[in-house]
Parts: structure tokens; C-alpha cells; sequence
């Protein structure tokens, strides 16, 4: 209990932090007392802080290991911002620099070292790593060590090895993704003895959370930026093509946008990356290769215009978002498309077929969080082997869902899969259903079917959100490999027979071009809502000062002080440095770099 005393004390003069998150305190005492851990935390719930600050009570060194150099780059400026001794070995570093930072790890000059597997696992650099005196092995993003995790990586499964060749130093796993065949998989490979295992809980209730089949998808995808004007957010697209697309669109129409792709060159990339760390109100179009390496607090939103890889990715996607704790906001769009692409990728990989049986299901689960019809967290939640009562935070909660009994509808659909020879993929089965006598109706004489025109009582875009439905129930199936191809399953063939009933979402047979609206479409929770007008004039005035003090050390903006810093300067207007060092994120190091500045601009003064 004395080394958390003291863990609080240093939380509060290093990182100006008055306490411990939920399940923070457990992870540093059990590092603390040299344990070996696992800990599951939920995103943005503050997992580097529990390897980072065990790291600076001690005089050895902790040895991070994270996949991604854009990652490792953000927390070392983070916590040189703080007065932190670290640094980053990495290809981003010429030779000569590298070579000094193990001198100086190699003579106890730095708490925390941050290095990529691939680096880690070459055996000259585990020889001189072997040298230094080294506290903890601290293993980021843990769940890529799991061949039945979301984002497998192979040089993670060699880790094992390397911390033997470092001397058997206790091990400190993290976390964020990993359902319990993942966590069993990690402590298998990772610890030769059962660790101390920290299972905090997925739910981030401060994120709304919202799905919408797919439209009209640029439009709905603007009226959400629209409601975000002047935040930062990340759309993830399906394609490179996409992301260029949507952020030409989406820049024409008034909001900022860049692209972020691995087709760019690398210098325009880092461009890109280093604007939307620093400048406020703009918005990222990218794909999945954009977000594990930004540790950006004041995301506001996260939107999918196309169906995420799996419900870990969706998870780990949206939790780019709001990770200082403040409001903010998501939406994912999804149609038949995104479900061709995914089984397509699925069944066109070289994976073994237990681990494509695997991948299937996940999608499944997917697309049923996707067609939820009560509470989206508790589903989603429920994935991760957590229950819960309603959230009132996420589109489902707020507008509700009502089911109608779509027997009807889904026999007339299966049936016109059966009379067709289950051959014909989605368009040309809701064509017959329409009565469109197409080129290819009547060379298959389609036209001459039972089939033909009784479904005439919905629109194109409502059997398209029934065809979705009966796919995620399992009514209905794709063959992929037969360029989409509808067939009937067992379940389908129950209720053709009249012996199993099929419940549809409502909203889903009443979708306008438009889309059905949300209650609450023109509306978002925002952080500044709390804050009078003189108070929201404050804030702004901050948030440009700090953009400008970041641009002029070249650092991403929340690394001079968050979002949520800024927030309770505005909303306290502390006048001396005893009053703003009291307030959240100031910590020693942050307030005699910028301390004069912010107060001058508070005090109403000159903020330079």
C-alpha cells in the first residue's frame, strides 16, 4: 500500500492527474511488486500509464514493445512532454542514433524504451538489450500474439522466446481486443506460469454508438460530420480509392478532410498524420492502415462507411474515439456489398479452414450487432462475455426498434431463390420480386414464375434490408465463389414450410431514400456543452493557442495540454500557477513550459 501511496503522489506531480482510472491502481501495484500481468482494459481506459509510471518510480529500465513506430513516435513525445526520460529504437531513427540510445539505456539514462518485435527479435539487438538493466517487458497491442485474434501478427508469437534471452524479466501484457480464445492463447504463449490477470471490462459508455443501413452513404455521412463541425474524427473506408473519394467530397462540402492510405507517399502520409494530431476540426478519410499508432485524446467521432473487418476491429476502431473520457460519437454503415467483400476475403485466404470457420462466425456476429433489435452496447458487450441493462446511449436506446412478423416477406424472397435454382445473386431476385422485366428475366424466363411481381409492396431498398436480415439470420445464404449467388439454408427451408416464423425490424421496411432519421440526428452531445458563452470564447482562444505553441515545436496538440485541460482552464479561469497546476493533465514539467502562456491568455492578457 506505501508503493501506491507513493504511485498517487508521482501521478499527480508528473502527469497532473488526481487519481487512478478504474482498474488502473491493480495493474501499477501488481507491476510494482514485480508480478507478472495480464491486463484486458478497455480502450482509452489509460493502459500505457501502467506500464509508464512504474517505469519512473524505478531506476531500471521497462522495455515496450508496440507494432507500429507512428505509435511508439506519439507516446515519447508524450512523455518527454512530461519531463520523461524515453526514447524510441526504430528505422524512423538513423543508424547513429539508435547506437546512442542503447548507450544511453545501457547506462541507466532512460526509464522507457519503446522497440517494434521485428527489431527486438534480431539477435544482436536482444544481446545488448540482455546488457542493460531491465525492470519489466511491457507487450502492447498483446492481442496480436493470437492466431485467433483480429490482428494476428507473427513475430508477436517469438516474444515468449525473447524474454528468456532478456533474462526471464516479469512480463506485463495489454490489451484491449481479446475475447477469452484470445486470452487463453496469450497466456499460453506469453507466460510459462499463471500471471495475475486483469479483466476490467469493454463497455466506453461515453461513445454513442450508432449503425444505419447504407443509402445514400455520402449524404448520411455528411449530416454526421455536420453535426461535428469543428471536431477532429476518422472515417475508415473499404478501399484507397475511398478514402481519396470521400475526402474530395467531403472538403468540397465545407468540412475539412484528408486521405490517409498506405498507397501515399510516406512523406505525404506523415503530412497528413502530423496535421490531424495538431490542427483542431479536421477530419481523417482512411483506411484501417490509420489509428493504432495515434493516441489522440480528443477524437470526437468515429464513422465506418463501409462494414469493419469483425467486431474487434469495430470495437478497437470506434475506441479511437473520446479517450479522455468526454463525449463523443459513431456511425457505421453497412450493405449487402460490405458482406460480399468480407466472405470474399475470408474465403480467398490461405488460412487453415478451422480459422476461415472462425472468421465466418465473426462475421455473422457482426452483422447481428449490425441488426440488433434491442440495446447496441448490450450487444455488443455481450460479445466480449459482458452483460448489461440498456445504455441510452447508442441509436437503439434512444429511438427504439419494433419487429413485425416478416414470414411472408421472407418466403416470397426464398422462394424466388428456389424457383431461380439458388444461381442468381441479389439485384436479379429483387428484380423478379419488383415485376422488372429485365434483360435477363426474360432470357431465363423469369417472368413466367410464381414469383414474378408479388413483391411489388416494397420498395428496391427495402427487399435490399430484408435480403440483409434473412442473411444475418441465417435464413438465406451467399455463395461467393459463384459471384454472389443466393441459397436457401435448413433454417431457410423451415420456413418455407411454414414451420418457423421470421421476425424483420420495422425501420428496415420504411426506409425512405433519405433514410429513417434519428431522434436525435441534428443534435451531438459536445465537450464544451457544459461551458457558458464567455466560457466556450475561452475555450476557443486556448485551443489556438495551444495549435500554435504545438506547431512551433512541431507536436501533435494534445501533447501541450488535452482537450479536457483546456476545458477545466475555461470553466475554473485559474489565475496563478498554483490554481491552474491543481487542474487535470497540468503536471510540473507542462506547467513551467506553458504555464505563463495560458494564464496570460486567461487572465485576458496577451497570449504570448
Amino acid at each position: 500500500m506505501e508503493a501506491l501511496a507513493e504511485a498517487r503522489q508521482t501521478l499527480r506531480a508528473v502527469f497532473g492527474f488526481e487519481d487512478f482510472r478504474q482498474g488502473q491502481a491493480d495493474v501499477v501495484a501488481a507491476v510494482l511488486a514485480g508480478r507478472e500481468v495480464l491486463a484486458i482494459m478497455p480502450t482509452g481506459s489509460g493502459k500505457s500509464l501502467c506500464y509508464q509510471l512504474p517505469a519512473i518510480m524505478r531506476s531500471g529500465l521497462t522495455l515496450v514493445v508496440s507494432p507500429l513506430i507512428a505509435l511508439m513516435r506519439n507516446q515519447v513525445a508524450q512523455l518527454r512532454g512530461f519531463g520523461i526520460a524515453a526514447a524510441s529504437l526504430s528505422s524512423a531513427n538513423d543508424p547513429a542514433e539508435n547506437r546512442h540510445l542503447l548507450e544511453e539505456a545501457g547506462q541507466g539514462r532512460l526509464s522507457l524504451l519503446y522497440i517494434a518485435p521485428e527489431r527486438l527479435l534480431r539477435p544482436e539487438m536482444l544481446a545488448r538489450l540482455a546488457a542493460c538493466r531491465i525492470d519489466c517487458l511491457a507487450i502492447d497491442e498483446a492481442h496480436c500474439i493470437s492466431q485467433w485474434g483480429h490482428d494476428f501478427r507473427p513475430e508477436y508469437l517469438m516474444l515468449g522466446e525473447a524474454r528468456g534471452r532478456l533474462g526471464g524479466v516479469p512480463v506485463l501484457a495489454l490489451t484491449a481486443t481479446a475475447d477469452k480464445a484470445t486470452r487463453n492463447d496469450i497466456l499460453r504463449k506469453l507466460f510459462p506460469e499463471q500471471p495475475a490477470v486483469f479483466v476490467e471490462g469493454f463497455d466506453r459508455p461515453n461513445i454513442r454508438l450508432s449503425m444505419r443501413p447504407k443509402q445514400t452513404p455520402k449524404r448520411q455521412l455528411l449530416r454526421f460530420l455536420d453535426r461535428h463541425a469543428g471536431e477532429s474524427g476518422i472515417v475508415y473506408c473499404a478501399t484507397r480509392r475511398q478514402t481519396e473519394e470521400l475526402a474530395t467530397h467531403f472538403s468540397a462540402a465545407g468540412r475539412p478532410t484528408l486521405p490517409y492510405h498506405a498507397g501515399l507517399a510516406p512523406e505525404l502520409r506523415a503530412r497528413h498524420q502530423d496535421r490531424f494530431l495538431q490542427e483542431d476540426g479536421l477530419t481523417i478519410a482512411a483506411t484501417v492502415a490509420f489509428g493504432m499508432g495515434i493516441d489522440k485524446p480528443d477524437v470526437r467521432f468515429v464513422a465506418h462507411a463501409a462494414l469493419p473487418k469483425s467486431v474487434e476491429a469495430y470495437y478497437q476502431e470506434i475506441g479511437r474515439a473520446g479517450r479522455d473520457g468526454l463525449p463523443a460519437d459513431s456511425l457505421t454503415l453497412y450493405g449487402l456489398d460490405d458482406m460480399r467483400l468480407r466472405q470474399m476475403q475470408i474465403d480467398g485466404n490461405d488460412a487453415a479452414e478451422e480459422q476461415k470457420r472462425v472468421e465466418r462466425q465473426r462475421l455473422n456476429l457482426l452483422l447481428a450487432l449490425c441488426e440488433a433489435p434491442l440495446c447496441r452496447r448490450q450487444t455488443l458487450l455481450s460479445y466480449f462475455g459482458e452483460e448489461r441493462g440498456p445504455c441510452g446511449n447508442c441509436d437503439l436506446c434512444e429511438n427504439g426498434v419494433e419487429a413485425v412478423d416478416g414470414t411472408v416477406a421472407a418466403q416470397k424472397f426464398l422462394s424466388a431463390i428456389a424457383r431461380t435454382g439458388q444461381r442468381f445473386g441479389v439485384g436479379h431476385l429483387i428484380s423478379i420480386l419488383l415485376g422488372e422485366t429485365t434483360e435477363n428475366i426474360a432470357k431465363f424466363g423469369h417472368d413466367r414464375i410464381k414469383t414474378f411481381r408479388v413483391g411489388k409492396e416494397f420498395s428496391r431498398r427495402e427487399w435490399q434490408g430484408i435480403a440483409r436480415q434473412l442473411y444475418a439470420a441465417g435464413v438465406a445464404g451467399m455463395d461467393m465463389s459463384e459471384y454472389g449467388r443466393w441459397t436457401v439454408t435448413g433454417m431457410g427451408r423451415a420456413v418455407l414450410r411454414g414451420e418457423r416464423r421470421v421476425p424483420l425490424r420495422k425501420d428496415s421496411l420504411e426506409t425512405a431514400a433519405g433514410g429513417s432519421r434519428s431522434k436525435r440526428s441534428e443534435t451531438s452531445r459536445t465537450a464544451a456543452a457544459e461551458l457558458d458563452e464567455t466560457g466556450r470564447a475561452l475555450f476557443e482562444g486556448l485551443k489556438t493557442l495551444r495549435r500554435r505553441l504545438a506547431q512551433e515545436r512541431n507536436l501533435p496538440a494534445y501533447i501541450v495540454f488535452p482537450d479536457r485541460s483546456l476545458l477545466a482552464m475555461a470553466a475554473e479561469k485559474p489565475q496563478d500557477k498554483a490554481a491552474l497546476g491543481r487542474l487535470h493533465g497540468v503536471g510540473s514539467a507542462k506547467l513551467e513550459q506553458y504555464g505563463d502562456a495560458f494564464l496570460a491568455l486567461i487572465r485576458g492578457g496577451e497570449d504570448a
